[in-house]
């Protein structure tokens, strides 16, 4: 089962979210998601544990319970839909500017 687990701490590693998890179960795979400019945690991420009855417990237990003064959300991880328009999304970039500058 997919979790996702949303109030990380930024500073956080997919290793000590991991440890979190196993009290519960076996966790399959850990992915803290993270800026592709900067490269720092966006303060979510995934949790794939293998058997549906751990991930539920460790959903139950770790649900609100805080984490380096952060409350966690942990709940099922929902499938990314797809805009209605079609489009992709993203960009922003030199948004609203038509001269090329910035600010």
């Amino acid at each position: 089962m997919r979790i996702f687990v949303g109030g990380l701490p930024y500073s956080i590693e997919e290793g000590e979210v991991r440890k979190h998890f196993e009290n519960f179960g076996t966790v399959a795979s850990v992915n803290i998601i993270s800026d592709k400019m900067t490269g720092r945690s966006k303060g979510f991420g995934f949790v794939d544990m293998e058997n549906d009855e751990e991930a539920n417990k460790a959903m139950s237990e770790l649900n609100g319970k805080e984490l380096e003064g952060k409350k966690l959300t942990v709940t099922v991880a929902e499938e990314r839909k797809p805009r209605e328009d079609g489009k992709r999304g993203g960009g922003g970039y030199n948004r609203g500017r038509s001269d090329g500058n910035r600010w």
